[in-house]
């Protein structure tokens, strides 16, 4: 019974810290996209300041993009957390 239990208790546990994992995965990845994008945005309109209207809506095509699949990844973590 006691054995039951415990291993109950270290699923759940293994599940909030794999959740808590992959959201700060998430988080992190999303940071370091935008960032990314950002950096190289600015790049583009130094090298050609003629096109920074297109490159700078790419940009931002490009990074709600990313913010959408960071909030997916986000979202399935705490699905994780509440299973329990």
């Amino acid at each position: 019974m006691l054995a039951t239990l415990l291993a109950l208790l270290l699923d759940i546990s293994l599940a909030y810290a794999g959740a808590a994992i992959g959201a700060g995965i998430a988080a992190l990845a999303a940071g370091l996209g935008i960032g990314r994008i950002g950096g190289q945005a600015m790049d583009a309109i130094a090298r050609q300041p003629e096109a920074s209207g297109r490159i700078q809506g790419a940009m931002i095509v490009a990074a709600a993009l990313i913010e959408g699949a960071a909030l997916f990844g986000l979202v399935v973590c705490l699905l994780i957390s509440f299973k329990g």
